[in-house]
C-alpha cells in the first residue's frame, strides 16, 4: 500500500510520461546505475553512440546533452523530479535523438523517477555502502537497486540486456535478472592492465585499449561501456576508437593545469572505496589530500573511515567543509579526524583549504581535491547554497599563486 506521498510521486511520473507522449518508447534507452562510476560510464557510452553515428541524449549528474547541445546539471540531483526526465526525453526525441543514456539512482527510484523509461539496457556498476540512513539499512538500499532492475524486467523492449559488474557479491546478484540477455563483466576480464598517471591500457577481445583516464577503476568503467556496445551490436573497433578519443570527464580525475610545477586533480570520490581508488592511482607521488564529507545528516558511519584512508595514503591531509546542510560542519570534520593517527590540518573555508594545499605543494607533488567534482553548490543550513566549482576555484588560486592573470 503506497502512502499518500508515494502515490503523489507515482502519479506524477505517470502523468508526466503521458503528457510527454512516452518518448522512451521510441528511443533506445540505456540506464546506468550503481553506487559509483555512473557518470563516467554514461559519458563513455554517450561517446560510443556518437562515434557509431547515432544522435544520443544524456541525463546525468554532470550534464544534460542532446548530440552537440549540452548544459551542466546544476540541480544537485542526478534524476531531477517534477517530470523533468520525461520532458527532456521528449525534447531530445524532437531534436532527432535515437538513443538516451540515463543515470539511475536509488534516491530517484524512491520517488518513482525510473518508471516509464522502457529500458533496453541496464548497467549496474557496483553496490557500495551509501545513503544507508536515508534508506534505513544497506539491505533496503540493495532492494531499491533491485527495483531499478525490475523496471528493466518489465520493459516491453524485446532485446533487454542486463550488464553487471560481478566483482562484488551484491552486484553479482543482478545476473539473476529475468531478461533475455545478461552480460557480466569483471576486472578478471582484463588481467593485463598497465597503469599510467593519466592513462590506463588493457586488452579487450584481442584489441588493445589505451584509455586517456587513469586508474584501474576507469578500466573497469570502460569494460561496462564496451559491454553496452556489444549489447547494441556496435563494432568493438568503433567503441574502442570512441574511448580512446575521450579527453576529459569533468570532475572525475580532472587534471587542472595552469603551468604549475605540480599536479592538481579534482574528483568526485565520496565513498571509502572511491577515495582509496583515487589515491591509489597516484601511488608513487607525494600526495596532499583535501577532503570533507559530503552530505551532512547522513552516512555518518563513513566519516572516520574516510579520514583513516586519507591519513594512510596521503603525505599531508587537509580537512575542510563540503556539504554540511543543517549539521555543524566542524562536527563532521572532527568525526573524520577520529579515524586518523596524525593530527590533520583543518581549514573550514574550502577556498582557503585549496589555497593552503597549493602553497604547500612541492614540484612533482599531486594535490587531490575530492568529494564535490562538478557539484555546483556548497549546501548549507536551511536550504542555503553557495555557488561553487572546485576546478574553477583551483584555477583562480593558481593564477593568484603564480602571479598570472586575474
Amino acid at each position: 500500500m503506497r502512502t499518500l506521498r508515494q502515490a503523489y510521486h507515482y502519479l506524477l511520473q505517470l502523468v508526466s510520461a503521458v503528457l510527454s507522449g512516452f518518448p522512451a518508447c521510441r528511443m533506445v534507452v540505456i540506464g546506468i546505475g550503481g553506487t559509483k562510476g555512473k557518470s563516467t560510464v554514461s559519458e563513455m557510452v554517450f561517446a560510443i553512440l556518437r562515434e557509431a553515428g547515432y544522435t544520443p541524449a544524456l541525463v546525468g549528474t554532470i550534464r544534460f546533452a542532446v548530440g552537440d547541445e549540452s548544459r551542466p546539471n546544476r540541480m544537485k540531483m542526478t534524476m531531477p523530479g517534477r517530470g523533468f526526465i520525461q520532458r527532456f526525453l521528449a525534447h531530445a526525441k524532437r531534436s532527432g535523438a535515437t538513443h538516451a543514456v540515463v543515470e539511475l539512482t536509488t534516491e530517484g527510484a524512491r520517488q518513482y523517477r525510473h518508471l516509464h523509461l522502457f529500458l533496453d539496457v541496464l548497467v549496474m556498476t557496483n553496490v557500495q555502502r551509501e545513503h544507508i540512513e536515508s534508506h534505513g539499512s544497506f539491505e533496503k538500499y540493495v532492494e531499491r537497486k533491485w527495483e531499478i532492475v525490475h523496471e528493466l524486467e518489465r520493459s516491453p523492449k524485446q532485446e533487454r540486456t542486463m550488464i553487471t559488474n560481478t566483482d562484488d557479491e551484491w552486484n553479482a546478484s543482478f545476473t539473476k535478472a529475468a531478461v533475455p540477455h545478461v552480460l557480466p563483466y569483471s576486472i578478471d576480464d582484463i588481467p593485463d592492465v598497465v597503469l599510467g598517471e593519466r592513462s590506463v591500457r588493457f586488452t579487450y577481445q584481442d584489441s588493445v585499449v589505451t584509455l586517456p583516464l587513469p586508474g584501474v577503476f576507469n578500466a573497469v568503467n570502460a569494460l561496462a561501456a564496451l559491454k553496452v556496445a556489444e549489447a547494441l551490436k556496435i563494432p568493438n573497433s568503433t567503441a574502442i576508437r570512441a574511448l580512446e578519443k575521450l579527453t576529459l570527464v569533468r570532475g572525475r580525475v580532472e587534471h587542472v593545469s595552469e603551468g604549475q610545477a605540480f599536479d592538481v586533480v579534482v574528483d568526485y570520490a565520496h565513498t571509502p572505496d572511491s577515495l582509496r581508488a583515487l589515491y591509489g592511482a597516484f601511488n608513487n607521488r607525494r600526495k596532499i589530500g583535501i577532503l570533507g564529507n559530503t552530505g551532512g545528516g547522513r552516512d555518518g558511519w563513513k566519516r572516520p573511515e574516510m579520514g583513516r584512508i586519507a591519513d594512510e595514503m596521503c603525505d599531508e591531509v587537509i580537512l575542510t567543509n563540503e556539504d554540511p546542510y543543517d549539521e555543524d560542519p566542524r562536527a563532521i570534520v572532527d568525526a573524520m579526524a577520529l579515524g586518523m593517527k596524525r593530527q590533520p590540518l583543518i581549514v573550514m573555508d574550502r577556498r582557503e583549504a585549496i589555497r593552503t594545499a597549493l602553497l604547500h605543494a612541492r614540484p612533482g607533488d599531486v594535490v587531490l581535491i575530492s568529494g564535490k567534482g562538478t557539484d555546483p553548490y556548497i549546501m548549507g543550513p536551511r536550504g542555503s547554497r553557495e555557488p561553487w566549482d572546485d576546478a574553477t576555484v583551483v584555477r583562480e588560486e593558481l593564477h593568484r599563486l603564480l602571479g598570472t592573470k586575474d
